[in-house]
């Protein structure tokens, strides 16, 4: 039996965990990521095709799912946009749908269990269980550290995915992949995780001093040299910034920036978004990173529908703040009403003239990046989309 994994653009890390799963089991089952035109060369009575998708790949998904169907291929989906609507992806042509974590149900499923939705929200995996990337078939991603998030953030589908209760993969699990990950050429450390100084600790905000230490250090004893932590794709909260920690991370890093979430320079729409911290904690967070010898790379999201021209000039007014006393540099993202979110039926965000003059004098300056105008028609897509089917979430909150 085949099983292949549709490789876009956006799910490299889910299917290097998954494919890492299912070799690990040694099942009688080929596992490949493919191109959506090779599957075609696979018999449909012996191949199942698996897609994880983001909710702005479902115009692309629905296209291909009708193709594949009438081929007669089995289609089971998973990742972000089936989470928060497993129930629209079953209507749109796939015969099995898998929430949250997706590794055990992965297994089960190729071990023979047919559910219509497998579960993976209410029963959370062990990460140290699994392997975060595969070796044998020269499959390397980041090593993913933490999987969870605390916080609720009214944007992000990241607590709805992964949970709210924080789980870590310990570090002799972490640095016995690194080593494997050194015996073939690769020296470099990257991770994932929602708020990588906050890696370690039982709440994922307060940082475990000692626990990073002893992961940084574990990396460098078995032979990495390079390592990159608290920039992407492992960015940190303003509230798990102090001195501590970057104090120890600058003893074994080799990334000069530090990338933190800001998202808005006004205590209105933070409040509206529920991030949990003020402007002020901002600051003071890219404050004590420039302290410390890194340059703050800032997250900003701009075109929130609801934000009045107070909020965008108070944004405005915090970024030439930052940009000027502490030379920080700018992340912009534009507004994107993820389905399964508190702020999906806000709709998309909506960039003015005034938007787009001052993001671009920024970008002019070389002091922002971001793929924030191409974001713009994205949310309006997904929007559009996404607003005709089921947002229902089975949440494990």
């Amino acid at each position: 039996m085949y099983i292949l994994f549709r490789e876009m653009k956006n799910n490299w890390y889910s299917l290097a965990a998954l494919l890492s799963t299912i070799y690990s089991r040694h099942l009688d089952v080929e596992a490949r990521p493919v191109k959506f035109e090779e599957i075609k060369k696979f018999p449909p009575e012996k191949t199942i095709v698996a897609y994880s998708f983001m909710s702005f790949d479902l115009d692309t998904v629905r296209e291909e799912v009708k193709t594949l169907k009438e081929r007669g291929y089995t289609l089971i989906a998973g990742g972000p946009h089936v989470t928060a609507d497993p129930k629209g992806c079953l209507r749109m042509g796939f015969d099995h749908v898998f929430t949250g974590d997706g590794e055990e149900n992965i297994l089960r499923f190729l071990m023979g269990e047919r559910k219509k939705i497998f579960d993976g929200i209410s029963k959370r995996v062990n990460l140290n269980h699994y392997s975060p990337f595969l070796p044998s078939k020269g499959i390397y991603m980041p090593i993913e550290i933490t999987r969870g998030c605390p916080f609720s953030c009214a944007y992000c589908q990241t607590p709805i995915i992964a949970g709210r209760q924080v789980r870590h993969r310990d570090v002799d699990v972490v640095v016995h992949y690194a080593k494997l990950g050194v015996k073939h050429g690769r020296k470099l450390a990257r991770f994932i995780a929602p708020n990588s100084f906050g890696y370690g600790s039982k709440n994922g905000v307060t940082p475990n001093v000692e626990k990073i230490e002893e992961l940084l250090y574990g990396l460098k004893r078995v032979g990495i040299e390079e390592i990159y932590f608290g920039t992407f794709p492992s960015e940190v909260r303003p509230e798990s910034v102090t001195d501590e920690v970057l104090k120890v991370v600058k003893k074994y890093v080799n990334n000069r920036s530090i990338v933190i979430g800001a998202q808005s320079g006004s205590d209105r729409i933070l409040k509206i978004i529920k991030r949990g911290h003020t402007v002020e904690q901002v600051e003071e967070a890219i404050e004590k990173i420039t302290l410390h010898g890194f340059i703050p790379h800032v997250d900003f999201i701009f075109g929130f529908p609801f934000e009045t021209e107070e909020d965008v000039e108070k944004t405005f007014s915090f970024i030439v703040k930052i940009v000027e006393r502490y030379g920080a540099k700018i992340h912009a993202h534009t507004f994107m009403p993820l389905p399964g979110t508190e702020l999906f039926n806000a709709g998309p965000g909506r960039l003015t003239e005034v938007h787009y003059k001052f993001l671009g004098r920024l970008a002019s300056k070389g002091i922002l990046d971001g793929y924030w105008m191409k974001q713009e028609m994205l949310a309006r897509k997904v929007y559009e989309i996404a607003s005709g089917g089921s947002t229902d979430v089975t949440s494990d909150r």
